[in-house]
Formats: C-alpha cells, sequence, structure tokens
C-alpha cells in the first residue's frame, strides 16, 4: 500500500516537474519559494494587524511568531528527521529525470516546511483580517497553494509532502488562531 502511494507520488511528481516545464514557471517559481520575495507582504499583514487591533496587535503578532517556530520545529525537525524521505533531487531513481532548478538540494523532503509554515500564516492572518475583504482567505490561500507548488516544480518536494504539509499547516495556523482569538478583546 505505502509503495504503491509512493509511486503515484512520484508519478505526480514526475508530471509537474517535466509536464508543466515551460520557460515561465522556470522563471518564476524559484522567485515564489524563495522567502525573500514575500518580505513585503508580511510587513503589509504586520501593517494592517497594528491597524485594525491597536494596542492589543502585540498579542496577534507574538502569538504568529510562536506558531511558526512551532510549525516549522514540528515541520523540519520532528517530521522530516521521523520519516527521512529523500528528496526528488537527490532520488537515485530519479536521476536525469528530476529537473533540479535551485542549487540546494539537502535534508529531508517529507513533509514540506516551506508549505506548512505558509499555510499556517494564510490561515492564521485571514482569521484576523477577514473583516478587510471577503477575498482575503482564498487569496491567501492561492498565495500558500503557488508556494507549494513551486516546491514540486523546483524539485525539491514531492507533491504528498506540500499537500500533507498545508494540510497540517492550515491545522496549526487554525488552531493558534482560534486560542489567540480568546485573548483579543477588540475587533
Amino acid at each position: 500500500m505505502i509503495e504503491r502511494v509512493i509511486q503515484i507520488d512520484k508519478s505526480f511528481f514526475i508530471a509537474i516537474n517535466n509536464g508543466l516545464a515551460n520557460p515561465f514557471f522556470d522563471w518564476l517559481c524559484p522567485i515564489l519559494r524563495n522567502q525573500s520575495t514575500w518580505y513585503i507582504l508580511y510587513v503589509i499583514f504586520i501593517y494592517f494587524i497594528i491597524k485594525k487591533y491597536g494596542i492589543q496587535s502585540w498579542k496577534i503578532l507574538l502569538s504568529v511568531a510562536i506558531m511558526i517556530v512551532c510549525s516549522d520545529q514540528f515541520s523540519a525537525n520532528l517530521i522530516k528527521n521521523t520519516f527521512q524521505r529523500i528528496r526528488p533531487c537527490s532520488e537515485p531513481s530519479l536521476q536525469g529525470i528530476t529537473r533540479h532548478l535551485i542549487s540546494s538540494c539537502n535534508g529531508f523532503s517529507f513533509i514540506s516546511a516551506h508549505a506548512t509554515n505558509h499555510f499556517a500564516i494564510a490561515v492564521f492572518v485571514s482569521f484576523f483580517l477577514k473583516s478587510y475583504s471577503k477575498w482575503i482567505f482564498p487569496l491567501l490561500l492561492l498565495w500558500a497553494s503557488s508556494i507549494a507548488f513551486s516546491q514540486v516544480y523546483v524539485g525539491v518536494h514531492y507533491p504528498l509532502d506540500v499537500f500533507v504539509g498545508a494540510i497540517i499547516g492550515s491545522l496549526i495556523g487554525f488552531a493558534f488562531s482560534r486560542y489567540t482569538q480568546k485573548y483579543i478583546t477588540h475587533a
């Protein structure tokens, strides 16, 4: 059963990494998965949280910082070191097949810390900024999904890595937002 799931996952990986290959994605996906690309967006999140919650915004910002540390440690250390799945860019059975578009290929693959962290941020932030627009949640999920997709496209993760990371990150974001909400008196 597990071997069948792994084979299906590799097939989906090849379909994305090779089957969708094009010059535009080759240019865009390495940029999307780069954390520094999103610094301005993080500043915008902080600005709108401070604007909306004023003096209490420190509670939200502290909570999101703790959430990111927890999410990252859970995905990057606990899960990856437990499963120790080899990244597709290092997988011997995929040599000559994988298109590897970034310089590094170290560490383990399952689960994607990028997907886990960005889905946690997307769910958490959308919870606190939902009053600005009904589109905030779908837009932030699209943002996190584009980062997750890019991880597969550039050759460092399998689809299952980002899918499970997205689910776990969403659950972490939801849990932290619900917990933090209890301590916010102005909304």
